[in-house]
C-alpha cells in the first residue's frame, strides 16, 4: 500500500495472511510496528480466519517490503564502520541495529503471507516473531533519538532481504537460511556488542540489546522447529539439506567464533553443535 494504514484498515482484509501482506507494504515505520501489534492480538483473539489458498493474485510484486524513503540502501562494503569512542560512533551502530531489527518485521510478515498450506502453529510463530522485531525496533529507534539521530539518518545494506527474495519460491530454503543463518549469526555477535556499549557508557543500549538476545534465541528456536519439521515431511536429512541449500542460495560461510550457549538453547542438534564447536577452534 502506497499510503500509511490504520490497524481497522488492515484488518478489513479476509483474514491473518492478506492483512500480514498489507502490513508488510506499509512504508512507515511506527506504523508498521503499531499495526504488527495490533494485527498479532486480533489473531490471538481469534478475530481473524486463516486464509489457506495462495495469496500470489494479490499482485505481491509491488510494495514488497514496505520501508520508507531513508536510509539510503547500499552495498555491504559500503557502510561506513565508524569508531564505538564517539557518539556519532554509538549511534552509528545502533540505526544498524534497528535496520536489522526493521527488516526482521518485514521477513517475518513475509513468512506469514507468503506460504500457503502449512500448519496453524507456523503463521502464530510467525506474528509472534514480528510482534517482538517491532518491538526491538521501537526501543532502538527511541534510544537512537536521545543520541540526536532517527532511523534513515545513515547507509545501510540489504544483504538480509536479498536472501528473502532468493528464498521465495520455498519455505523450506527461506527458513533455512534466513532464522537458522543470517538471523542466527545475532546470536553470535550480540555479546560482544552489548559489550562494546556497555564499555562505552551506553547502558541503556545495553540493556536494549539484552531484550533483543533473549528474544532472538526464541526467533532462532522457531526457526529451527520448522526447519526440522519440513525436513521430516519431505523425508529429508536436515544436515545435508542444509548443505545444499546454503550452496545453492550462495549463503554466507559460517564463521566462528560462535555463541554456543545461545545456539544450543536456539535448537541446534547435537551434530550442528559440533560442526560450530570445530569451526570456533
Amino acid at each position: 500500500m502506497d499510503q500509511s494504514s490504520s490497524p481497522d484498515e488492515v484488518f478489513s482484509f479476509t483474514g491473518l495472511r492478506s492483512a500480514a501482506l498489507s502490513c508488510l507494504k506499509e512504508i512507515h515505520p511506527a506504523v508498521k510496528c503499531s499495526t504488527v501489534r495490533s494485527l498479532r492480538a486480533a489473531w490471538s483473539a481469534g478475530e481473524l480466519p486463516l486464509e489457506q489458498d495462495d495469496l500470489a493474485a494479490l499482485d505481491e510484486g509491488r510494495g514488497i517490503p514496505g520501508r520508507p524513503a531513508r536510509p539510503a540502501l547500499v552495498s555491504p562494503l559500503e557502510v561506513k564502520h565508524r569508531s564505538m569512542g564517539t557518539p556519532e560512533g554509538r549511534a552509528a551502530l545502533i540505526h544498524a541495529l534497528a535496520h536489522i531489527e526493521f527488516n526482521a518485521i518485514n521477513l517475518a510478515l513475509d513468512a506469514v503471507w507468503r506460504f500457503p498450506g502449512m500448519p496453524r502453529d507456523f503463521y502464530a510463530d510467525w506474528m509472534q516473531v514480528a510482534d517482538e522485531e517491532a518491538y526491538h525496533f521501537s526501543l532502538l529507534a527511541e534510544h537512537l533519538k536521545t543520541l540526536g539521530h532517527a532511523y534513515g539518518d545513515f547507509t545501510a545494506h540489504n544483504a538480509l532481504w536479498d536472501m528473502a527474495e532468493s528464498t521465495k519460491g520455498d519455505v523450506l530454503a527461506r527458513i533455512a537460511l534466513v532464522p537458522r543463518t543470517l538471523e542466527a549469526r545475532g546470536l553470535d555477535a550480540a555479546p560482544p556488542v552489548r559489550a562494546k556499549l556497555a564499555q562505552a557508557g551506553d547502558l541503556a543500549a545495553a540493556e536494549i540489546l539484552d531484550i533483543i538476545m533473549r528474544d532472538e534465541v526464541g526467533h532462532v528456536l522457531i526457526g529451527n522447529r520448522w526447519f526440522n519439521w519440513l525436513c521430516e515431511q519431505r523425508q529429508l536429512d536436515p544436515i545435508a539439506t542444509f548443505t545444499q541449500l546454503c550452496l545453492q542460495h550462495k549463503a554466507p560461510p559460517l564463521r566462528g567464533p560462535f555463541n554456543l550457549h545461545a545456539r544450543r538453547a536456539a535448537g541446534f542438534s547435537d551434530e550442528e553443535m559440533l560442526m560450530f564447536s570445530d569451526l570456533s577452534r
